[in-house]
């Protein structure tokens, strides 16, 4: 009988092995696409896309589409991270002492609340952006960086409330208890003890954020406006490749310095993804 579950276990693992490297293998083709042909000449590309040939391989078209005029790459770069950081901010800083809240107030109305904000994750960005324009008009924010931030921050809002109740609930209350016998007022014990014990999950939300304002299109063309001054990194790529539909010498190095910083930023940092997740989803 053990041999059996022994078999059994074995094959399980097999079939998720195989699983995850097929689906590995279809999220890398894409990538590998970008990157090869962002060194090859036009014809090159489309005779064979999915060859290189390194004799023929030359850095110039990146070099052209960094100092390609249709979009500064830099300017690009500088107010996309302008986002990650400003969003980032916003989004966390509401989310530290409202999640703390409810967390420490394990009642029905705070947990009503709790999956009021939950339902937030379930309602896709690109449905509310049309009535949030009629807000940010109403505020004079239309075309202007600070509304592009608080629409942005309020779509990360749900989920990083989500994942910092869960993980307060994890922390003893015996922690906020011995701070208030010591005369600690609720906001040094949230900010002195608990935000610092937060740094797994702050920095999860902060990474997982910041790929999604890195890779937003919609909110920032609509918002800003295609004739804004300001172009983050995806507008900045539309804006570059779409006069130049077939000329995949200006579309692929584009997309690949598009692509690079996020996904570097993504390995190195992933580590700490992981161990906030799975700090968090201890217990909920």
């Amino acid at each position: 009988m053990s041999l059996t579950a022994s078999r059994s276990a074995r094959s399980r693992t097999t079939l998720r092995n195989v699983a995850v490297a097929v689906l590995s293998l279809a999220m890398l083709v894409p990538l590998y696409i970008v990157v090869v042909n962002a060194f090859k000449p036009q014809q090159e590309i489309l005779l064979s896309p999915l060859g290189f040939d390194p004799a023929t391989a030359t850095t110039q078209f990146l070099q052209d589409a960094w100092t390609n005029p249709n979009f500064p790459v830099v300017s690009g770069y500088a107010v996309t991270l302008f986002l990650v950081v400003a969003c980032n901010v916003v989004a966390i800083g509401a989310s530290i002492p409202t999640a703390y809240v409810i967390a420490r107030t394990p009642t029905v109305l705070f947990r009503f609340l709790l999956m009021f904000f939950v339902a937030g994750m379930f309602i896709p960005a690109q449905i509310i952006l049309v009535p949030a324009i009629f807000v940010l008009k109403a505020l004079h924010l239309m075309g202007t960086l600070p509304g592009l931030v608080l629409f942005m921050s309020s779509t990360m809002i749900p989920f990083t409330l989500f994942i910092f109740t869960g993980y307060i609930r994890m922390l003893p209350r015996s922690l906020d208890e011995a701070a208030a016998i010591d005369g600690a007022s609720q906001q040094r014990v949230l900010w002195r003890i608990v935000f610092p014990l937060m740094k797994p999950i702050v920095a999860t939300a902060f990474i997982l954020n910041a790929l999604s304002a890195w890779n937003d299109f919609v909110s920032p063309q609509l918002i800003l406006g295609p004739g804004s001054s300001f172009r983050t990194i995806t507008t900045g790529v539309y804006a570059a490749v779409s006069s130049y539909t077939t000329n995949y010498e200006i579309v692929f190095p584009t997309l690949l310095l598009a692509v690079v910083p996020i996904l570097l930023i993504f390995v190195v940092m992933q580590r700490h993804v992981m161990s906030g997740l799975s700090a968090g989803a201890v217990k909920g």
